[in-house]
């Protein structure tokens, strides 16, 4: 019987992309919150909107970079260049969420193959993992970097398949952003949405295989 993937989306899923603003906050000001929001937002729609007009690829860490300064400008007003550069070197080493280590640990035990499906270009994954000290526990860690176009293109999703040669249907695909689920539900797998914040639902046509409160619950699904 072949091994169970899992496969897990990177920031918002295994990384908390509102901890670099957090460890600056108090420098920051009352705007931190705001700035955090927008920077999330702007780095997501600077991804779509590129991929969707089939503008020239732009690696993630590129992306983030404008997406701050953006942010900056629309709440706290332009950064001073070390706060900046904090900003983004935090970046490289989120926090992970205190529910994915034991899952990811629980999943290795049980023989579970595993990987990172992310935007996030290759240097900053594994400054990610790093800092996290997940080193050893991914099989694969798969970036957008490879097809030169983000999430939600089909192309992205096929690198899962494509790496561990099984049918999409074999695949687990973890993501606590909504969108990133129906993508991977369109492209076979079996998507689970970890709904942290008790959200409602999109895309009723796109719908989760399974929808968790956190990460703690996916060891206790059966492969």
């Amino acid at each position: 019987m072949a091994m169970p993937v899992y496969v897990f989306d990177a920031y918002g899923t295994l990384f908390d992309v509102h901890a670099a603003v957090a460890q600056h906050a108090d420098e920051i000001g009352p705007q931190s919150a705001r700035l955090s929001e927008l920077w999330r937002t702007k780095q997501l729609e600077y991804t779509w909107v590129r991929s969707l007009a089939g503008a020239p690829y732009v690696d993630f860490r590129e992306l983030t970079a404008q997406a701050l300064d953006t942010a900056a400008a629309s709440s706290t007003g332009p950064l001073a260049p070390a706060l900046r550069a904090n900003l983004l070197g935090a970046y490289d080493r989120l926090d992970a969420y205190p529910d994915a280590r034991p899952a990811l640990e629980a999943l290795k035990a049980r023989g579970a193959k595993l990987a990172i499906l992310s935007n996030g270009s290759p240097d900053m994954l594994a400054s990610a993992i790093g800092a996290a000290g997940f080193e050893g526990l991914f099989d694969a860690v798969l970036s957008v970097d490879a097809r030169k176009i983000f999430k939600t293109a089909r192309s992205v999703y096929t690198l899962a398949t494509d790496r561990f040669a099984v049918a999409p249907a074999s695949i687990s695909f973890q993501s606590s952003n909504r969108w990133d689920v129906a993508a991977a539900s369109l492209a076979g797998f079996r998507a689970v949405w970890i709904n942290r914040g008790a959200l409602p639902d999109e895309y009723p046509d796109m719908a989760p295989a399974v929808i968790l409160r956190g990460l703690d619950e996916l060891p206790r699904l059966p492969d």
